[in-house]
């Protein structure tokens, strides 16, 4: 065979070649979603390219931020296989279809990184088979009690199989096994590890140049700690996280973190004015509507703002729907050590009010909040947002005294409850503020705007952890009729009822997180997380609005 085909002419070869990645790329691609399908939901999409000045940085600064760029980039790589492991090889067949409509198919499947619509409750729109709960974290045949008998059977098992930088395969006996990621993923780490090395050598920022070289040195061995307090301290003209974080794709437990990167630029005259939050820490964390023991003040004091200006995104945070803010660590090592530091995108934020926000309040809310809306009171509701995650339960005490994390208790229902707390939490001491005078800000406005932002979020679908913990306050704010829809159809709220309200939920959400209470938090989630039909009826509203925002980076030019 070798020798009959050395005899054959290159076009020949080449033909054979095509036919042979046409016929592996059918079957990889069995079938697709109609085109139709696929226009209308990148439409759901605004497209926005993503403007921030670096008119202040120099020569070497550009050396350094192309280094940044490319290793985002490889972040991009290891989220597309920690979606599928399938994923690869979908965008490859994509990639050299000679069908020009598959052009569309391969735009709609790198937004999503991977097969499945996040936007719609990750319905595949390539192939017709269901995304893994657990993501490519796990065996795609694991099922939970599988996983549970496991552990159970072999509790030194326990630490690996459940831990959070770990995928679980089977070994050759079929028994579940934990790999590292720096193994599973060796060669993608490994290009990470030399490109933030290189770019630790140029920088001339010592805080920066601390972080690169030991996230590099981490990233080879899935210990995150050293690195994640030399991020606390970046002090310069770049704001830049790498590594992995968020647990939201792993639906089946939420123990697995995602790879993800941020390279920004730090707005620092807008930061020094939202700096004065961090001030406040413990006196807002005395204030909580809970009981006193559950109060958690042994969280680092230090606290940092920074408002920043975004540049490139990678991996899990570019997946569907776009980021707008974020707070971390997330390791309660680090928050009890020094604090947390919350990133607010302002770019970002102001694309997606202009393009989402302000269309969607224009067409449900009722004339008197309308009127009261604005951007301030959105872009500080998303601070106390990230503020409200470092605040409340952290490290839980069993009744046998071993330690353990909320996280790890509430499961997969912990991504909701958490993002819930944040909300509700964010507008209680948002509204403590606005009191204090920290604010400039009108106490209606603030309860207005957060009525006209509700709907942004529940349009993600209420499957996704930020639009379910919408969904959950939206129901319960109507059923205590502290929102309410008026006779012609618009959304209004009660401000007296609302404030008692969010005290009450925030109570709610705060009490199943220092109990840990799986099965209260199941209850919650169950009885609010519905789409009603008003809710339903809303969403129908906006259904020719755009959803999020589609982001280009001209950094990438």
């Amino acid at each position: 065979m070798f020798q009959y085909v050395k005899r054959l002419k290159l076009p020949v070869l080449l033909l054979i070649c095509a036919l042979i990645i046409v016929s592996c790329g059918e079957r990889v691609i069995r079938n697709k979603a109609p085109l139709g399908y696929i226009k209308e939901e990148l439409a759901k999409l605004a497209p926005v390219e993503l403007q921030a000045d670096l008119s202040g940085l120099s020569s070497k600064d550009f050396q350094v931020l192309i280094r940044l760029v490319e290793t985002a980039k490889i972040i991009d790589e290891l989220f597309l296989l920690q979606v599928s492991r399938e994923n690869p090889a979908i965008r490859s067949a994509l990639q050299q279809s000679e069908d020009p409509q598959d052009s569309l198919y391969l735009k709609f499947f790198s937004i999503m990184f991977g097969p499945w619509n996040r936007l719609a409750e990750h319905h595949p729109f390539i192939n017709e088979k269901k995304k893994p709960t657990g993501a490519g974290f796990y065996p795609e045949d694991m099922t939970k009690e599988e996983f549970l008998k496991a552990v159970k059977q072999d509790h030194t098992k326990k630490e690996a199989l459940a831990g959070t930088y770990t995928v679980v395969r089977r070994n050759e006996s079929g028994e579940l096994t934990a790999i590292p990621y720096h193994v599973e993923y060796a060669d993608l780490v490994r290009q990470a590890n030399r490109l933030l090395e290189n770019a630790a050598d140029l920088t001339e920022d010592p805080t920066l140049a601390k972080y690169l070289r030991l996230r590099a040195r981490d990233l080879l061995t899935d210990d995150y700690f050293e690195s994640d307090m030399a991020w606390m301290d970046l002090a310069g003209d770049f704001e830049v996280v790498i590594g992995p974080y968020e647990v939201y794709e792993d639906q089946l437990f939420s123990y697995k973190a995602a790879y993800e990167a941020f390279i920004c630029i730090v707005d620092h005259q807008e930061s020094e004015k939202l700096a004065k939050v961090a001030q406040y820490l413990n006196e807002l964390e005395a204030t909580l509507p809970i009981p006193d023991e559950y109060k958690n003040f042994n969280r680092g004091s230090a606290s940092p703002v920074k408002v920043v200006q975004e540049i490139f995104s990678a991996g899990d945070t570019k997946a569907g729907i776009q980021t707008t803010a974020f707070n971390l660590p997330n390791d309660e090592r680090v928050r009890e050590a020094k604090g947390s530091k919350k990133v607010m995108l302002k770019n970002v934020a102001q694309a997606k009010y202009e393009k989402c926000w302000i269309p969607i309040v224009n067409t449900i809310l009722a004339p008197e909040p309308l009127a009261k809306v604005s951007f301030d009171a959105y872009f500080n509701h998303v601070l106390m947002h990230e503020v409200s995650h470092g605040l409340g339960p952290g490290i839980l005490t069993r009744a046998d005294g071993t330690k353990t994390t909320v996280s790890l208790e509430l499961k997969e229902l912990y991504p909701i409850i958490e993002e819930c707390k944040a909300d509700v939490l964010g507008m209680y001491t948002y509204l403590y503020l606005i009191r204090k005078g920290v604010f400039p800000m009108d106490v209606e406005a603030a309860l207005a705007s957060y009525l006209g932002g509700m709907y942004r979020s529940i349009r993600f679908g209420i499957d996704e952890a930020h639009g379910g913990g919408v969904a959950i306050q939206f129901n319960y704010f109507m059923d205590k009729g502290a929102f309410y829809q008026d006779r012609n159809g618009k959304l209004n709220y009660n401000g007296e009822k609302l404030q008692t309200a969010i005290r009450d939920l925030a109570a709610e959400l705060l009490l199943i997180e220092a109990h840990g209470d799986y099965d209260r938090a199941k209850q919650l989630v169950g009885k609010y997380r519905v789409m009603t039909p008003l809710m339903a009826d809303y969403v129908a509203q906006l259904s020719h609005l755009p959803v999020d925002i589609q982001p280009s980076f001209p950094i990438v030019n």
